[in-house]
């Protein structure tokens, strides 16, 4: 009898606790729902035939957009990316489009490169289901939001997306109070870009800690060597200090060749999905690699410079290397483990 007495008031502490740390918080998980079967392709000859039906589509359809209104919730939250790619059949046995192909999520923003929220990779003509945790990205990730959806791909039709993004509350969870986008190119080449670029920027007052996501992936036009699978240094600089210097590299696609059935397998007994590449995987999602650079970006005016050395240039029949780069900042009001009253 005393034991079960012990039993329920035990019961009764733990709930009136968990009951004060979610206080204030919603206790239900939102999930919006931004694509559904949207339709990614290429047609070279007649754009205007994509276009034709507003603003949704774009880059010869290989861009699909969609105007999103995103919860404002009260406290902290995890935020995940739910993305599934289809290949779309073109009969029993094969597929529109069998090669991997670079894609990504992103936000328009208005006087400004794109954020992107999440980078992928199709696999050779499989399906890829991902699951993302993009909740550094909450301060963008509210209210009414133009959001892309991009695959690389020459064919159509190409392939369909599914897109939702999950609000869970998390009182746990450290969220950030301000982000923003820095640099967005989809080829950062050796005649456009030899030498880096430099992106002036203004960082608010009030934050203790800033960190910059960074992604970069290596590829060429004809698929030989440098930058896809020779990988080159990227070079961050802040007000003409380099505070990072690294080589994006990715040994592991092996573990998803059964995301591959349409991948090549050559003489020598190897499969074109397990090479390894210059930051990235087919049939994979690249995470952003992050610098925390909170002693180099004080509040007031700077300027980041971007650079990757020795890019592959162009040869006599125009193939050449080229990375795919992006670069956003996000920031917080306290260290981490410090937390308000």
């Amino acid at each position: 009898m005393i034991n079960s007495l012990r039993q329920l008031l035990f019961a009764a502490f733990v709930a009136s606790m968990s009951g004060a740390a979610h206080a204030g918080a919603p206790s239900d998980t939102v999930t919006v729902s931004i694509f559904r079967g949207a339709m990614v392709h290429f047609h070279a000859d007649s754009s205007a035939k994509y276009l034709a039906p507003g603003p949704s589509v774009e880059d010869n359809g290989r861009v699909t957009r969609s105007e999103a209104a995103l919860p404002e919730l009260p406290g902290p939250c995890r935020i995940r990316a739910l993305l599934t790619l289809h290949p779309i059949p073109k009969d029993d046995r094969n597929v529109h489009d069998r090669w991997d192909r670079a894609g990504n999520i992103r936000l328009a923003m208005e006087g400004a490169p794109d954020l992107e929220v999440v980078r992928f990779m199709t696999s050779y003509g499989g399906r890829t289901d991902h699951e993302v945790d993009v909740s550094d990205l909450a301060p963008l990730l509210r209210g009414r939001r133009t959001i892309r959806a991009f695959v690389d791909t020459w064919v159509s039709p190409g392939w369909r997306v599914d897109l939702s993004l999950r609000y869970e509350p998390d009182s746990t969870y450290d969220a950030p109070v301000w982000a923003k986008p820095v640099f967005y190119a989809d080829s950062f080449n050796r005649k456009e870009n030899e030498g880096g670029v430099e992106v002036p920027l203004e960082v608010p007052p009030g934050l203790a800690r800033v960190v910059l996501r960074y992604f970069s992936t290596g590829h060429c036009t004809d698929g030989k060597d440098e930058d896809e699978f020779v990988s080159k240094a990227n070079v961050i600089s802040v007000d003409g200090i380099v505070v990072a210097r690294f080589h994006p590299w990715r040994n592991d696609c092996r573990r998803f060749r059964e995301r591959n059935p349409y991948c090549a397998r050559w003489s020598d007994g190897s499969w074109s999905s397990d090479y390894s590449r210059s930051g990235w995987c087919p049939g994979s999602e690249v995470l952003p690699t992050e610098f925390d650079l909170t002693d180099h970006l004080t509040p007031g005016a700077h300027t980041i410079r971007i650079a990757i050395e020795d890019i592959r240039p162009a040869d006599a029949e125009g193939q050449f290397g080229y990375w795919r780069v992006s670069a956003g900042l996000v920031g917080w009001d306290r260290r981490p483990g410090l937390w308000r009253n």
